[in-house]
């Protein structure tokens, strides 16, 4: 049997067969031509084909996505079925004898720059509509079939290089039991989502995408990160008892979903969840969260192809706020850079977007749509327990502007006869080395503090959480991370606030000790890990892992922390 290592980024063990969501291959030659009327009857039956196809597609976005998101495929079809289009296209074939895979190319290319050197916004959509069904058609020409993950329909496994935002927001959780990348750790974004739809997941593998093909039967063993390919019968059996043996202990980790989260010496921390969309609650409340520590609004603009509304996003807060039932719902404000594009703002391209025009920096400078989000948030914020974020602050000035806009908004709303709540915090991620180093300053400020970890450790390591050869830096038991997020914590202390953290290292079982000892206040981690923290949590006492970090503390390298605290959650 052929299997693959990886790295373990959802737990869980999954059977299904493969669904590749690997762009295909669509390259081809210029060819001459001797019979232009066949080659015309061939480009227009790539036509139809691809018209059905679109379709079929509308009205299945139109019944699961709603008809705003379906309105781009009726653009499709307008761009199919224009005579402006299709007729250059059947010219050239006829005048120049071309095959049509080379006609179609060089007229679709033709237009699309045309369009995307006018200053009219509408016209440069179009020029994405056109790259778009000259795509599907060309495919149809080629006989390759185009991936499309929201169309899936039966259970699979995802094999991809890398799974995008967008792209894990198209997956349907009734179908898509698991998945396996090329790339990718713990903490990049396939990882987390895949633990937010409680999916299994094995990454970063190297090879997947060669290696399996569709409808090959696999297995992800998100337990140990394996991927099994084509396994035996007996094989088969025992990963289902694997899977059978992992639920039990889950069913015993269930029993904790309604019981609060305190040391064996009776010390309370709460435990929260990470989300991107109102879908998620459902996953929270059967995990016995006790908050939102990370509602990610990003995934609210993604797989559109326009910003979302007011109203849109009123809803959205409205719906989290109300399913919460008062608990804490801590909103990210928009952070989108780095590896979350949204292709309708036109940002330009740039050489290092994680350290580049993101999150708050876009937010001051597109000030419009800083202010439809934060209107909507407040209009929501009387229906909950609403405490707003601002990601990726890297001076006091940032956070200054960002509440300067927030309180500008708050009175024009009160202005309006609009209810806003009194009681809402603003706090800040800290994800940059520089704003961790003057957290004291940053406390006399802000309400509380979540530490982003995910970025911190990047940032402060110089090592690319994407990237495969840098990962072994990629250290959040690290002595100096450590000494940083005890920086953030004791600031926020002396200050009277509380300090959590929403990084994937708050779910880490080997990390939990340490920062309960640090004094961390609220975990957020993904739903699926907060019933087993907590019957971790409730093993240790905080007395015994105050006196763990104080000597971690003074530890040189990741691999003595470590030592450290397996001997003392052995005890």
């Amino acid at each position: 049997m052929n299997f693959l290592n990886g790295i373990a980024a959802s737990s869980g063990i999954a059977i299904a067969k493969a669904y590749r969501l690997v762009e295909p291959d669509l390259t081809f030659t210029k060819k001459s031509i001797d019979n232009d009327t066949v080659e015309i009857d061939r480009f227009r039956a790539a036509l139809d084909q691809s018209k059905v196809e679109l379709e079929g597609i509308r009205e299945k976005a139109k019944v699961e996505l709603g008809a705003d998101k379906a309105a781009i495929f009726e653009a499709h079809l307008l761009v199919l079925s224009d005579p402006e289009l299709v007729s250059p296209i059947e010219d050239k074939i006829k005048t120049d004898k071309v095959n049509a895979e080379f006609a179609l190319k060089e007229t679709a290319d033709m237009f699309v720059a045309m369009f995307e050197s006018m200053d009219n916004e509408y016209m440069k959509e179009r020029a994405a509509d056109i790259r778009d069904v000259t795509k599907r058609v060309l495919s149809h020409l080629l006989g390759v079939q185009l991936v499309n993950p929201s169309m899936i329909s039966e259970e699979v496994i995802i094999v991809a290089e890398d799974l995008t935002p967008s792209d894990t927001a198209q997956l349907n959780r009734q179908f898509v039991k698991g998945f396996t990348t090329d790339i990718g750790g713990r903490t990049s974004h396939s990882a987390i989502m895949a633990r937010s739809m409680e999916i299994p997941a094995v990454v970063g593998t190297k090879t997947a995408t060669e290696e399996i093909q569709n409808g090959d039967l696999v297995i992800v063993d998100g337990l140990n990160g394996q991927v099994y390919i084509n396994p035996t019968a007996e094989e088969v059996e025992r990963f289902k008892s694997e899977h059978a043996a992992f639920e039990a202990q889950k069913a015993e980790w269930a029993k904790l979903v309604n019981e609060q989260t305190v040391t064996s010496d009776g010390h309370h921390v709460e435990l929260a969840a990470n989300i991107g969309t109102p879908k998620d609650l459902k996953g929270v409340i059967n995990n016995g969260g006790e908050g939102v520590g990370l509602y990610r609004t990003e995934f609210l603009y993604m797989g559109r192809d326009q910003l979302p509304t007011e109203e849109e996003q009123f809803e959205s807060y409205k719906a989290v706020l109300e399913g919460m039932d008062g608990k804490p719902v801590v909103v990210r404000t928009l952070d989108i850079g780095g590896d979350k594009e949204l292709p309708y703002l036109n940002l330009p391209k740039e050489m290092n977007p994680f350290l580049g025009f993101r999150a708050i920096r876009l937010c001051l400078e597109e000030q419009d749509m800083f202010r439809t989000q934060l209107r909507a948030l407040l209009r929501a914020s009387v229906y909950g327990n609403l405490k707003i974020m601002f990601p990726m602050i890297a001076t006091l000035s940032e956070f200054r502007q960002g509440k300067a806009i927030l309180e500008e908004e708050r009175q024009k709303l009160q202005a309006e006869g609009v209810a806003v709540s009194e009681k809402i915090e603003l706090g800040i991620m800290v994800e940059i080395p520089s704003t961790a180093v003057i957290a004291d300053q940053f406390a006399k400020e802000v309400d509380f503090f979540s530490i982003g970890t995910n970025d911190l450790i990047q940032y402060t390591m110089a090592a690319d959480r994407m990237n495969e050869r840098v990962s072994y830096l990629y250290q959040p038991y690290n002595p100096a991370i450590l000494r940083l997020v005890k920086m953030v914590i004791d600031a926020a202390h002396k200050e009277g606030k509380w300090a959590g953290m929403c990084g994937e290292m708050a779910g880490d079982e080997q990390a939990i000790p340490v920062l309960l000892g640090l004094g961390l206040d609220e975990f957020s981690m993904s739903a699926t890990s907060i019933l087993k923290a907590r019957s971790q949590i409730r093993n240790l006492s905080k007395s015994d892992m105050e006196t763990l970090a104080s000597e971690v503390l003074q530890m040189s390298t990741t691999e003595e922390v470590l030592e450290a605290v397996a001997k003392a959650t052995q005890r």
